[in-house]
């Protein structure tokens, strides 16, 4: 039982570290689901019965976060290029997925925004990883060490003790039992006591506030950093799929390839990036065409720095192809339709989410192709998230479509 003389002295340091001792006794001895249920009523039958003080119990809810230690449930868009948490249903981190770590000792220097801040800029002494690769985790230890410290950029305030974790994360439709396993363990190994999986284009679908109960068919076509996935959902399931490794890496590589042969500039992964979000296209005529953009780089001819200017209508070019394999995804999935669902799709439509999304024209080019409705989602880099933190929020509604 915690000593009455806690609540007298609240402000003193060690009375503070043998509190915090006894919430971890508790954890470790099983008791972490009756504490995430009682928590507030354990404080109070204290507090009644004199066992605390005011003083002290209004500290356990204020300055300790006592309640915080308790609520570790979050969702996790584990993303190829981004990585995004949700943590009581607000969206606490939104990072790159990549790390810098010493070569010499393999200690983590920095994580997402200031990792990427270093990406192609480092001496021999320091490397950055992106851990996953074609929406799967690539390095399993730099993706362990990337989630641990995401993770820690919740609670990065003064804690006694890390929460164990709940988590549900998204996954590609495509995926293998190996690289799912992959996922699961390096979540377990960040400290997860439970460890929920939920399919992409799922987790999209439930974002956009698509009923996935119902027997109405409904296409998603998910455009991420390392797959598309393209699926037709009904009834809580997946009909049919295409997960496609043409993505916005691809077209980041791409155009990074453009600007090498047709410009004979050499740009880094970065700047080929910016490029894509100022002025990617998927059509060479818009209604309203952005600006033409200004890249710096160096020029393969004479090695010295220059600068260019290039147009959405030259990225549309180059983004051609990769576009293309997009379409034919999308038309591979819509022949596979039962023929029920493909009525329900002409209906409704097709919605787009994910980064990929964002390309300009990209809604009128399958728009075109299809000859259907095309729908982007209204925060499209963060529907999968979104839906991902609505299925934890609601564990048990959604069982049928998560795995353990």
């Amino acid at each position: 039982m915690v000593s009455r003389s806690c609540g007298y002295n609240c402000k003193n340091r060690w009375l503070k570290l043998r509190f915090a001792e006894l919430c971890q006794r508790l954890i470790t001895s099983h008791n972490l689901e009756f504490l995430c249920q009682n928590s507030t009523l354990i404080l109070t039958k204290l507090l009644r019965a004199n066992t605390i003080s005011e003083k002290f119990y209004k500290y356990c809810k204020t300055t300790m976060g006592l309640f915080d230690f308790f609520t570790g449930d979050i969702a996790i868009d584990l993303g190829t290029a981004n990585t995004l948490i949700i943590h009581k249903d607000k969206v606490v981190v939104d990072e790159p997925s990549i790390i810098a770590i010493d070569r010499k000792n393999s200690k983590v220097i920095a994580i997402g925004k200031q990792a990427m801040q270093m990406h192609e800029k480092t001496h021999r002494e320091i490397e950055t990883i992106r851990p996953l690769k074609d929406g799967v985790i690539a390095d399993f230890t730099a993706a362990e060490q990337m989630i641990r410290g995401l993770i820690k950029m919740i609670n990065s305030g003064s804690r006694f003790f890390t929460p164990s974790y709940r988590m549900v994360i998204c996954i590609p439709s495509g995926i293998t039992e190996v690289e799912k396993r992959a996922v699961k363990d390096s979540a377990e190994h960040c400290g997860a006591r439970e460890v929920y999986m939920i399919h992409e284009p799922i987790a999209a679908a439930i974002g956009i506030g698509i009923n996935i109960d119902e027997p109405v068919g409904s296409m998603i076509v998910d455009i991420g950093g390392g797959t598309t996935e393209i699926a037709v959902i009904a009834l809580s399931g997946i009909v049919c799929e295409q997960s496609i490794k043409t993505a916005g890496d691809v077209f980041t590589q791409d155009i990074l390839n453009y600007m090498r042969r047709q410009h004979n500039l050499l740009i880094g992964e970065r700047s080929a990036e910016r490029i894509k979000m100022e002025v990617g296209s998927a059509m060479a005529e818009l209604d309203e065409p952005p600006a033409d953009y200004e890249v710096r780089g160096r020029d393969l001819m004479t090695g010295i720095p220059k600068t260019i200017k290039v147009s959405y209508s030259e990225i549309a070019f180059c983004l051609d192809k990769s576009i293309s394999k997009v379409e034919d995804g999308v038309l591979k999935t819509l022949e596979m339709s039962p023929p029920e669902l493909s009525a329900d799709i002409y209906n409704n439509g097709i919605y787009l989410t994910g980064g990929g999304a964002l390309l300009k024209g990209l809604d009128q080019r399958l728009a075109l192709k299809t000859k259907l409705p095309i729908h982007i989602a209204d925060d499209p880099l963060r529907a999968v998230v979104r839906g991902t933190g609505i299925a934890l929020k609601n564990l048990e509604a959604y069982k049928p479509v998560l795995m353990s």
